[in-house]
């Protein structure tokens, strides 16, 4: 057994990346406080002309028509900070920090930690249907890149600091820190080490302790519900396809909004006050659409409102949703789906059979947002967290996976990823563990190895190995069985037009640093070695101090891992029968696809 090997790679630039974030996530906290206080202090200003932080619902304004105006200027403001500060504030948040994770090397801009949450909450103070999470995602993921710049780290290392930032923010918000990393883990890390998971963890933790400092505790929608009787798994399954279908729905109309203004005529900066006026019509009609709407979750969730109203809420909160957010303003897209999934719970709620009528609005909820945001887990543990309704989570995971799996089935994309891929990126959101840091140098290897004498001359090593009987691009150059250098044609063919016809091939490498691989390494970091030196095949010697050659590692040799997930995943097996009366199984008998 090697004990050199472990579970994981890691080194000691883990802890201070760790500890980093737990300061990312302290600021992520106070950003979130200050975006929520600046959202309160425009809705004060649009709708009450008051000067203060007082948490007022616009559904209590009292402008009359007036009010369909303030959506408008609201917009108007948003698209010139969009237009003359950053067009990166433009949208939700979460497409923006996997765009920026994926095909930036997780680099945000100043601009963007200042501009985002101004303009979110000038669009939500307004009475965008929005809710917080989407600008405090993007502007916490902000800290954390630009922390990460700060201190000179690595992409990888920005990309962690990025997504600890904005998790953190969410946990701030919602008080949900596991839901938050499970955010992490489904749709912004795309992978799961140590080195991304801890550091996340750890500043959702912070984020976690010092919300209720900061902004009470307890959950944001505590409820009680009963357990689902006999009928409950046929429900929920059913309550799933409906919230996949409405995830379907929703996604789909979306981009036809949005790719109906950009046929208009004049510049998108004009598309927010436009967006803006069908969500002025549409407050004036039902005015608790307006804003992010946590009042109106809690009142769906508990069944407060009467079947009429809370029609007209689902309706017109999902027609000046899909207008505001095709129109290219900011804003998040978690607090819509959550009201817009309680309200067809709600809605649906008295004819599900199977178990309490008032569980559905919190299914429906979850199953929305799982299937819209394609992570059901994190779905699942987040209505959990606002709710810490225990007796939910069986019929909470039964629905979202159905929704996820019928969005998976019958969309390509899902709302987050469609943005990207209108920009020119395509995103494949399955991921495993590579091939390559599951096999080890010594397992791919060749271990018969063809060497040239370091005391053999360059003209006689040109002669005899690279010749018309050449049978490899590069040997290693060897002196009583250590390794002095890897010689080539061009090298030496060089060495021989300078005259050196009969200096000895291993003095051409007497100077030079020799490119090895170690036979514990794993697959992956020898490729990722071979693609940087532009290399095709490196040596692997025993230990760095004796230089023993034992093999020689190439870029075919690395394809190897690959062929065992591929049959993995095309080799079919079945057994022929088995007999039980005589003890004895059949061999499998394997076709391939």
């Amino acid at each position: 057994m090697n004990e050199s090997k472990g579970d994981f790679a890691t080194d000691t630039r883990l802890l201070r990346i760790t500890v980093i974030a737990a300061v990312v996530g302290m600021l992520s906290t106070f950003a979130a406080e200050f975006l929520l206080h600046l959202i309160r202090l425009f809705t004060n200003l649009f709708f009450f002309q008051t000067l203060s932080i007082a948490n007022n619902s616009p559904a209590g304004n009292t402008l009359g028509l007036w009010v369909i105006a303030m959506p408008v200027v609201g917009g108007l403001i948003v698209g010139f900070i969009a237009r003359y500060g950053s067009e990166q504030i433009r949208g939700h948040g979460i497409p923006e920090a996997i765009e920026a994770i994926l095909f930036g090397k997780s680099k945000m801009s100043p601009k963007v930690a200042v501009l985002k949450p101004l303009a979110s909450a000038v669009a939500i103070g307004s009475g965008g249907p929005f809710g917080a999470e989407g600008p405090i995602i993007m502007t916490g993921g902000a800290l954390g890149s630009l922390i990460a710049q700060f201190f000179h780290l690595s992409s990888g290392e920005r990309k962690t600091l990025l997504v600890a930032g904005a998790v953190a923010g969410m946990t701030a918000v919602f008080g949900t820190p596991v839901a938050a990393v499970l955010l992490a883990v489904e749709l912004l890390l795309f992978e799961l080490r140590p080195r991304s998971l801890l550091p996340a963890a750890v500043s959702c933790a912070v984020a976690g302790f010092l919300r209720p400092l900061l902004m009470g505790s307890g959950p944001l929608f505590p409820l009680q519900t009963l357990p689902l009787g006999a009928l409950g798994l046929a429900s929920c399954a059913l309550a799933g396809l409906i919230a996949g279908a409405l995830s379907w729905g929703l996604s789909t109309w979306l981009y036809k909004v949005e790719d109906a203004f950009a046929r208009l005529p004049f510049h998108w900066m004009w598309w927010p006050a436009l967006g803006g006026l069908a969500v002025g019509i549409g407050g004036y009609f039902q005015p608790r659409t307006l804003g992010v709407g946590y009042d109106v979750i809690g009142d769906l969730l508990m069944n407060h409102l009467a079947v009429g109203v809370v029609l007209a809420i689902v309706l017109v909160k999902a027609v000046i949703w899909v207008i505001a957010l095709g129109s290219g303003t900011s804003g998040g897209v978690l607090a819509p789906l959550l009201m817009m999934g309680a309200g067809v719970g709600a809605l649906l709620g008295p004819a599900m059979p199977g178990g309490d009528p008032a569980i559905w609005p919190l299914i429906f909820m979850a199953a929305s947002l799982g299937g819209m945001m394609r992570a059901p887990i994190m779905a699942v543990v987040f209505a959990f967290e606002l709710t810490h309704d225990a007796n939910a989570l069986l019929p909470l995971l039964t629905a979202a996976a159905v929704s996820y799996g019928f969005t998976v089935v019958f969309m390509r994309r899902s709302i987050l990823t469609e943005k990207i891929a209108r920009r020119g990126y395509h995103i494949y959101r399955e991921y495993g563990i590579d091939p390559l840091e599951r096999h080890h140098v010594n397992e791919v290897m060749t271990r018969t190895v063809k060497t040239i004498d370091a005391d053999l001359g360059v003209a006689d090593a040109l002669a005899q190995h690279f010749g018309p009987s050449q049978a490899h691009r590069a040997y290693p150059v060897v002196r009583a069985g250590r390794l002095v250098g890897m010689a080539d044609r061009q090298r030496l063919a060089d060495a021989l037009e300078n005259g050196q016809a009969t200096l000895a091939v291993g003095d051409l490498y007497a100077n030079e640093r020799l490119e090895i691989a170690l036979p514990d390494e794993t697959c992956r970091h020898v490729a990722a070695r071979l693609a940087a030196r532009s290399l095709d095949r490196v040596p692997v010697v025993a230990d760095e101090s004796a230089y023993q050659l034992v093999g020689i590692v190439s870029r075919h040799d690395l394809v190897k891992p690959s062929l065992s997930i591929f049959n993995e995943e095309r080799q079919r097996e079945r057994f022929r029968h088995i007999s039980l009366l005589h003890g004895r199984e059949s061999a499998t008998a394997e076709h391939h696809e």
